[in-house]
């Protein structure tokens, strides 16, 4: 029997982020500040501040299925968000929990490394989340990077893209915020988004000054809700977008380390 809510349920599965500043966390203040509520099953404990993550350790296997599953079976979950993976076993996992419910929209948030530089995944798991979880996506939000290691058989951003599209990939937006490309301005940030069809949406934003932490989590849980919601891709993009825009210009520096996006500021 499926509990009724008031507020649209997402499902997130992340890592924990002691600082606050990304993973469930973050994935939680976004998505309640936007009227969803967040359920969340973390897959890594992470050793870290507001600088770097020093280690982490994967949840165990067996209590991250039967959690997950849990909450399936007793929410009405409109949309699956899913960021740090873990390990190798939490991905075959997830890749069961997704094909058991094939018509929640899912949007997976890449995290391969940590804003500090740390690395989150390794080789195999990144195999994994690319022949596993990218056929499964709604829409899938790496910055360059990132879509350089889920796609190496491209030798550009375009055929890395078509690579993942072509592998089931029903949308994809590639953010700008780790790096300009060469002829981008390098005062805005540049995000592009590309559909299944060949539908090409790009939108631009002023660079802000700081380095931030947790800006992709904020991002793909946004858009993720607002999928969840029944908002077309292009919709639910620019208005994840405008929100961490938003977020990142008012946020705030707690320490001496990166700079927190303030999820709670005023319009």
């Amino acid at each position: 029997m499926k509990a009724g809510s008031v507020r649209p349920v997402v499902l997130v599965m992340g890592g924990h982020d002691p600082t606050g500043g990304a993973g469930i966390q973050a994935d939680i203040e976004t998505i309640a500040v936007l009227g969803g509520h967040a359920i969340t099953v973390p897959t890594a404990l992470t050793l870290q501040n507001s600088h770097q993550v020093e280690s982490f350790d994967p949840a165990p296997l067996d209590r991250f299925i039967q959690q997950s599953r849990m909450l399936l079976e007793e929410f009405e979950v409109v949309a699956i968000k899913i960021g740090m993976v873990g390990s190798l076993a939490i991905c075959e996992a997830i890749h069961t929990l997704l094909n058991e419910h094939p018509a929640i929209p899912v949007v997976l948030d890449p995290v391969l490394a940590a804003g500090g530089g740390g690395a989150l995944s390794q080789n195999n798991l990144i195999e994994a989340i690319r022949t596993l979880l990218i056929p499964r996506l709604t829409l899938a939000t790496p910055n360059r990077n990132e879509l350089r290691k889920l796609a190496p058989g491209g030798d550009n951003p375009q055929a890395r893209c078509a690579e993942l599209l072509n592998q089931g990939c029903q949308n994809l937006l590639v953010t700008g915020t780790d790096e300009p490309a060469a002829d981008e301005n390098v005062d805005q940030v540049h995000h592009l988004l590309l559909q299944q069809d060949g539908t090409r949406s790009s939108f631009q934003y002023k660079r802000l000054p700081h380095r931030y932490h947790g800006s992709g989590c904020t991002l793909a849980s946004a858009i993720t809700l607002q999928l969840g919601k029944g908002g077309a891709i292009e919709e639910a993009v620019k208005s994840g977008l405008d929100f961490t825009w938003n977020s990142l210009k008012q946020g705030h520096q707690l320490t001496d380390g990166q700079h927190f996006p303030n999820r709670f500021f005023n319009p």
